[in-house]
């Protein structure tokens, strides 16, 4: 083998030197470019090549070819890779968009146990039928490149994003009826329309089913500086069973009246009604917020109300629309400051401490407001 002639050397103004030592000591500049660098200063500096070799590690082929380039075209051209004709992509465009609309299926139609396509699962189907279907091009397809041709079209099968079908009519028109109801109870709160002893109060109604007693099978144990950080708590529980929630929220002073029962039936919302009778003066129309419940329009229900004449007035929110009842937010505050992980000994401990939370956000109540505007909520229908 003969030998390689000298080569000439590289004169490196000052800000190509500067530029050269930053991208060598950087730590997010692609690793290439920071050794090619590395071998183009060392190069200027006139360091034999086999100094250069043993120092960065790095084969002599790949030292020449960096040096070559840069003694051609600068120092910029020889951190860059040479230009090069792109290989011809072996699976087809029709090939990925058949990928594509087997994707936009479910595995369960193909006879799979699945109800959504996992990656691997998606790319072992696509093996078995490509030959079949005429696109022998993905016949060997990995899960990594069904991922790639997914992701050119942003498309996840394998994840589930729910959304609220519109399965009322009237919707929209029930949607601002809620949405006049709760910009009128702003007004009254900010121009003190309901001091003394108001028209008309608004409550925000609705239950909470399901709540279950938990029960500890060993007990929790306390955090320890140092050692553990949170509490330890045994896997094994019992369940004591259920009880439902009955919430009535005051939209004016955010007052909460709630009760606490082992069922949510037409008796259950009828103790709630005269919670709220007893509650306010006698004089005042009582405008309820609520949904289509059955125990909400039962016979046994609308019977109450007829010994009530002009106390309660209903103002319903559309089917698969709960999110617009502000109540909601309410079930969602003792979600996250006294139900959550809660552990009780019996159904009875669990009534006692959820009607203790509701004291407790009774003691330092918060009016809870509608802050959407009406073309906003209507984008979520």
């Amino acid at each position: 083998m003969t030998r390689r002639s000298k080569k000439p050397p590289i004169q490196l103004t000052e800000d190509q030197r500067k530029e050269l030592e930053k991208i060598s000591r950087s730590r997010i500049a692609p690793a290439r470019e920071v050794e090619r660098a590395s071998i183009l200063i060392r190069y200027a500096d006139q360091e034999s090549i086999t100094s250069i070799q043993n120092i960065l590690g790095v084969s002599r082929p790949t030292i020449y070819k960096c040096i070559d380039k840069a003694i051609a075209a600068g120092p910029e051209r020889g951190l860059k890779d040479m230009p090069h004709s792109p290989k011809q992509p072996e699976i087809t465009e029709e090939a990925k968009a058949w990928v594509v609309n087997l994707a936009c299926t479910k595995p369960k139609e193909f006879g799979y146990a699945a109800e959504v396509w996992s990656l691997s699962k998606l790319a072992e189907h696509t093996r078995k039928l490509a030959p079949d279907s005429g696109h022998a091009c993905l016949c060997r397809a990995s899960k990594a490149t069904i991922h790639r041709i997914l992701k050119a079209q942003a498309l996840h099968p394998h994840k589930v994003k729910y959304y609220l079908e519109r399965r009322d009519p009237e919707f929209e028109r029930k949607m601002q009826d809620i949405l006049c109801v709760y910009q009128d109870v702003n007004f009254q709160n900010n121009t003190g329309d309901i001091s003394g002893t108001p028209e008309m109060v608004t409550v925000s109604v609705d239950e909470k089913p399901g709540v279950q007693a938990i029960k500890n099978i060993a007990k929790d144990l306390a955090p320890v500086p140092s050692r553990h950080s949170s509490i330890g708590r045994d896997y094994e529980y019992k369940r004591l069973g259920t009880v439902s929630i009955l919430a009535a929220l005051d939209l004016h002073t955010g007052h909460v009246m709630a009760q606490v029962h082992d069922r949510h039936r037409s008796r259950e919302f009828i103790s709630l009604l005269k919670q709220l009778d007893e509650y306010y003066p006698p004089e005042c129309m009582i405008r309820v917020i609520l949904d289509n419940h059955s125990a909400h329009i039962s016979k046994e229900t609308m019977s109450f109300l007829k010994t009530k004449p002009n106390r309660f007035i209903y103002v319903h929110t559309p089917k698969h629309g709960s999110w617009l009842n502000l109540v909601e937010t309410l079930f969602g505050k003792m979600a996250r400051t006294f139900l959550r992980h809660i552990r009780v000994d019996s159904k009875a401990e669990l009534k006692e401490r959820i009607m203790q939370g509701i004291a407790e956000i009774n003691v330092a109540p918060v009016v809870h407001r509608w802050k959407m505007a009406s073309e906003s909520a209507a984008i979520l229908m």
